[in-house]
């Protein structure tokens, strides 16, 4: 497929919507013992082996995972292990043109605890936090072709608020600096009611 076929396959898609609303707080299981806060600065360097290791986010340097844990904690949120190590993180902010929308940057789990459903508790947690916080329209995060995963974890989030999932093409990869890059497609999900 080439380049131009692929960003026409993916450079809108019509909006989904949830069959039936359902509660926030209904998400996967997930162990008793981890519990969603705030990062810290120390986190930073944890975080950043967690986005190395889930084998497909972008790494950033790790000194800009400890600058996030400082500067955007109230917009990101760790999930932590019984003994208070990170297992999980989504890192975020609020748009400058659009202070009601959280764009969520990255989202985490440990392969050691995958599948317990912290990804949404993280998701959820966080965007109920925003919302107190600073009040809370939509939510946005952009998703390579192929992460399906991830493409899961945003629909079912949508599923769960009410809210509507539309997609586009956010930059194309001829806007990257070095070829081989894949289309960023914009997952928007809104309106959201905390």
């Amino acid at each position: 497929m080439t380049a131009h076929a692929e960003l026409a396959h993916y450079r809108k898609t019509p909006p989904s919507t949830p069959s039936a609303p359902t509660s926030p707080t209904q998400t996967s299981p997930s162990t008793p013992t981890t519990r969603i806060d705030r990062p810290r600065p120390g986190d930073g360097r944890l975080l950043w082996r967690l986005a190395r290791d889930s084998g497909t986010l972008d790494l950033n340097s790790a000194y800009s995972y400890l600058l996030w844990c400082r500067d955007f904690a109230g917009t990101s949120a760790v999930a932590r292990d019984a003994s208070g190590r990170p297992v999980g993180f989504v890192s975020g902010y609020l748009r400058p043109e659009s202070p009601g929308t959280l764009l969520v940057w990255q989202i985490a789990v440990d392969e050691s605890v995958r599948g317990l459903g912290i990804a949404g508790a993280l998701l959820d947690g966080l965007s109920a936090r925003v919302a107190a916080e600073h009040g809370l329209r939509s939510l946005e995060t952009t998703i390579s072709p192929g992460n399906l995963a991830s493409e899961r974890l945003f629909a079912s989030y949508a599923a769960r608020h009410g809210a509507t999932l539309t997609r586009e093409v956010l930059f194309a990869p001829e806007e990257f600096p070095d070829r081989g890059y894949a289309p960023e497609v914009l997952h928007r999900i809104g309106p959201l009611h905390f």
